[in-house]
């Protein structure tokens, strides 16, 4: 008989003490594997014995909070913008600088700011013209600083196409994401194919000339966008300043009963200004509303409430002001040109490819 493993020549099972040895280490090893049971929650106060918690803090600082989300990412973004431009340039340098050691400036300097003409006397008068109740000053006194701004125009102009051509040629990718937010919308509210991967939620007001302002930018968007892109309407009246703005969006949401908000939307941005009781009669009439349920609508203040939980939401998601845009949860504030919102609507639709 060969002898076994075990070293005593007479049979393949292992002695009881081996067994009862493994058999601890086995029980041991999955004691030590076991998930270390979480802290006890701790309190940040006591008042009278009752516990104040971290999270009981959330309601009432969550805007604040999001503000100083969204300024810590605008932070990082310039940061890695200007560091993503400096090492496309020291490549640039260093690639087709023809052997010659050259900085990242001394290159920017060569290829674009030393080709940059200055601005010619027609160009300075003209733009002087355009603003002259403005500057109220003779040309001669304010010709030069009009020529030194006009040149350095075209120099952020010339340094902006320059790095855009960098960044196609390298094929430059970010990862920064802005933070988002969960922002719900009223369905009744949404203009658009309501299947559209990106979704805009405006918080606006009928009174505000930025609000007026946006207006046709991102009815383009919606045209550029066409089924890709949806836009969802919540009411953010400044009633401080616009004593015209709470019953422009009552009204249309009285418009909206009779299933006519977007046409009367466009009715309030497009005659801007015109908000007083007879003009929103009037819009009703030029959509061929019912005018008693309309004016019914209207002076019982249906939708004040309504309105309310529009604004408290919004303040809730961080709006401090409008227009307030959300593209699927990424704030953008204030009437931004079409390219603010294009960046992210792209870098939205190519994450969402992947």
């Amino acid at each position: 008989m060969q002898p076994n493993r075990w070293g005593n020549g007479q049979s393949t099972v292992p002695p009881m003490w081996l067994l009862i040895f493994l058999s601890l280490s086995l029980v041991s090893e999955s004691w030590a594997q076991e998930p270390a049971a979480a802290p006890a929650r701790q309190p940040i106060a006591t008042v009278a014995g009752q516990a104040i918690y971290e999270e009981d803090l959330t309601p009432l600082i969550q805007s604040q909070l999001l503000q100083l989300q969204q300024q810590e990412y605008q932070v990082k973004s310039d940061a890695l913008e200007n560091l993503i431009n400096q090492k496309l340039l020291e490549a640039a340098a260093q690639e087709k600088g023809q052997g010659k050691e050259m900085t990242a400036a001394q290159w920017l300097e060569q290829e674009v700011d030393a080709k940059i003409a200055d601005p010619t006397d027609g160009e300075v008068e003209a733009l002087y013209e355009a603003q002259k109740d403005r500057i109220n000053k003779p040309l001669a006194e304010v010709k030069e600083p009009i020529r030194q701004a006009l040149k350095q125009t075209k120099l952020q102009q010339g340094r902006e196409d320059y790095f855009q051509k960098l960044r196609q040629d390298n094929e430059v990718a970010v990862f920064l994401q802005p933070p988002k937010i969960e922002v719900s919308y009223d369905p009744a509210r949404v203009l658009g194919n309501p299947s559209a991967p990106i979704t805009i939620v405006e918080f606006s007001d009928f009174q505000c000339p930025f609000c007026q302002r946006a207006y046709p930018v991102v009815k383009e968007l919606l045209s550029k966008y066409d089924g890709k892109v949806k836009l969802a309407y919540r009411d953010f009246p400044l009633r401080q300043i616009h004593a015209q703005a709470q019953p422009a969006a009552e009204a249309s949401r009285c418009a909206g009963e009779q299933g006519k908000f977007w046409q009367y939307h466009d009715l309030l941005f497009e005659h801007f200004g015109k908000l007083d009781n007879a003009t929103l009669s009037e819009h009703a009439q030029a959509l061929e509303l019912d005018s008693g349920q309309f004016e019914g609508c209207l002076s019982s203040g249906t939708y004040r409430d309504a309105i309310e939980q529009d604004v408290q939401e919004g303040v809730q998601a961080g709006v401090t002001g409008t227009p307030g845009f959300f593209i699927n949860g990424i704030l953008i504030s204030g009437a931004q040109p079409a390219a603010a919102f294009e960046k992210v609507i792209e870098a939205e639709l190519g994450r969402l490819q992947k």
